[in-house]
């Protein structure tokens, strides 16, 4: 049997700061839980930037920790600010 992977695959060098949801955040929603879950277990940063964000973190350290910064406060974010966007336009296409 063939596992889809969850992860939508590699990630771009920032992650969007939009004041809105965008398409990216979308396609990477499972992205950011995993790396907020990840970083709430304390798993070592290489570890988080290699599985989840998918990069070498060798290849360009300072590209690849500030991927992963970026990527971590989009994450937060999302769970402050972003979801009620996200819940809003799901009640909304119920409506329609």
């Amino acid at each position: 049997m063939t596992r889809t992977p969850v992860n939508p695959g590699p990630v771009a060098d920032l992650a969007p700061s939009d004041t809105t949801i965008t398409d990216y955040d979308r396609r990477h929603f499972a992205t950011y839980l995993m790396l907020l879950d990840a970083a709430r277990d304390g798993v070592a940063i290489d570890d988080i930037i290699r599985e989840v964000l998918q990069i070498n973190p060798q290849a360009d350290r300072a590209k690849a920790l500030r991927t992963y910064d970026s990527h971590l406060a989009r994450a937060r974010w999302m769970t402050e600010h972003g979801h009620e966007q996200l819940l809003k336009g799901t009640r909304d296409r119920r409506v329609e």
